[in-house]
């Protein structure tokens, strides 16, 4: 904030200007006239103000985590403190930060610029369950697998790096075109141990790290170039299979005697499930599913006659549900069908539609890398080159793959129109493409799907009864479906 009287520029919190003491009060960036807190226009030449900034937003994790991992952390917490857990560590922040800030106003560069960017940082860790453990002024530093523990951490925390870039990548075109600035931010990981000491009412964890944890996340961070995600073998052994990389080889990294191997995620894997990544190193002989196979292909041949059928296959954990999914999908049988495969997440129920947006972006090619206006272009250019009277399904589209103007009228439908025109959308999309060629849509992991998934699904269902649509669903047997995907199953493939 710059002072009125001597015109020093200080911090966007202080009250009283450092150089002079005068009282910082708020003033108006055009006439220099005292304004009220609340104001939005001066009172004096009418002058539009700048929002004052929330300097408390970022002080508490209780401020900026979703009540739901709030309270399974809460829950949990003395089952939790003293606990060594197995963990991946991203930090990530805005590259050149002081440049950015250099001849602006501290507020605007916090309120235009860096906040925006640490949302979609903070959004992309929760959107994979990890916990914001600290909030910088230009960054972040988060876990995964602690305090809630998961086995995936690392894919996790790397889906959770492409996350980011893709997201901040986006509002840095929106920001340049508007701004004139370049904004680009670096993420590193790495994986280790680390023991909780105490979680606060606050959410606040105070832990210790075992051997170079955090440290060498941190470095992994300092080194990255930006726009990339750096990580080390140890995070890349237990996420291999679920991305791409690129290796940079061995790295003198300060405070370390060896070189480290580092590697740059560049992608997501093939892989999205435990099965996948098998596959890549090669899966032992298929036996003993004889009788559950010829079912899957009893059912694809009569969706093939255009008689749309549904097959629920339902097991325990572990007995091969994923497996046999596999050997239909790769068997010769589908080699002249479009196959559409999404797999559902056990962070799953917390964001909308995640099954549904995986397979659209398989479906449309779409890639970490690509800004929003070629994602905006692959899918126009496929929708209208398929049926151009499916041009009013592009918003609800555009709205699932991130993509979609944020003054464009379908944004501002109430929930049950907003929720009825996306499941039309991709209805129509799938229906519109059986004309063309026999479709396969699989969806695993029923049970993790979130609500809005489910509803989409069973009315998936009943518009596919006279398609050449074969819809491939898994579950638990414990789950129950509540009557969804089940009102017209054809199929029930039980695994013992």
């Amino acid at each position: 904030m710059r002072c009125p009287k001597c015109q020093h520029k200080n911090a966007p919190e202080a009250k009283f200007c450092e150089a002079c003491a005068a009282p910082l009060a708020r003033a108006c960036a055009n006439c220099g006239s005292e304004v009220s807190s609340t104001a939005r226009f001066c009172s004096q030449c009418g002058h539009p103000l700048l929002p004052v900034a929330d300097t408390t937003r970022f002080a508490s994790p209780k401020g900026y985590t979703p009540q739901h991992l709030a309270e399974k952390i809460l829950t949990s917490r003395t089952a939790l403190e003293g606990e060594r857990k197995q963990v991946t560590v991203l930090f990530a922040d805005i590259k050149g930060s002081m440049e950015l800030l250099a001849d602006r106003d501290p507020e605007a560069a916090q309120m235009f610029l860096f906040d925006p960017v640490l949302d979609r940082m903070i959004e992309a860790v929760h959107r994979y369950e990890g916990t914001v453990h600290r909030v910088m002024g230009d960054g972040i530093m988060a876990l995964f697998g602690a305090p809630l523990a998961v086995e995936d951490h690392a894919v996790r925390a790397c889906y959770a790096g492409l996350r980011m870039q893709e997201t901040v990548t986006r509002y840095a075109d929106e920001v340049r075109r508007s701004h004139g600035v370049q904004v680009a931010i670096r993420v590193g990981l790495n994986s280790g141990e680390i023991v909780i000491r105490a979680i606060g009412n606050d959410l606040h964890m105070d832990y210790a790290v075992v051997g170079q944890t955090a440290h060498l996340a941190s470095r992994m961070e300092q080194m990255a170039k930006p726009g990339s995600v750096l990580t080390t073998g140890d995070t890349l052994q237990l996420a291999e299979g679920y991305v791409t990389i690129e290796p940079l080889g061995p790295v003198p990294v300060k405070g370390l005697a060896d070189p480290v191997q580092i590697y740059e995620v560049t992608g997501t894997g093939i892989a999205r499930t435990r099965l996948q990544a098998a596959a890549g190193r090669g899966l032992t002989r298929f036996v003993g599913r004889d009788v559950q196979l010829d079912q899957l292909l009893g059912a694809q041949q009569l969706a093939d006659q255009g008689r749309g059928q549904v097959v629920a296959i339902i097991g325990e954990a572990g007995v091969g549900k994923s497996r046999l999914v596999h050997e239909l999908l790769h068997s010769p049988y589908t080699a002249d069908w479009l196959v559409l495969e999404s797999n559902s997440a056990s962070y799953g129920r917390a964001t909308p539609y995640l099954p549904v947006i995986e397979l659209l972006r398989r479906y449309f090619k779409i890639n970490v890398h690509d800004s929003t206006q070629s994602i905006r272009d692959k899918i126009s250019d496929r929708i209208l080159t398929l049926d151009p009277s499916l041009q009013d399904s592009l918003p609800p589209l555009l709205d699932l793959l991130d993509a979609l103007d944020d003054e464009h009228p379908f944004l501002t439908l109430d929930p049950p129109q907003h929720r009825q025109h996306t499941y039309q959308a991709v209805i129509r999309l799938l229906l519109r493409e059986t004309c063309a060629q026999p479709v396969v849509a699989v969806v695993e992991d029923l049970h993790w799907n979130d609500a809005l998934t489910l509803g989409l699904l069973n009315e998936l269902v009943v518009a596919t009864q006279n398609a050449r649509l074969l819809l491939v669903v898994n579950y638990r047997p414990s789950i129950r479906t509540n009557g969804r995907i089940g009102r017209i199953t054809t199929s029930c493939v039980w695994i013992l």
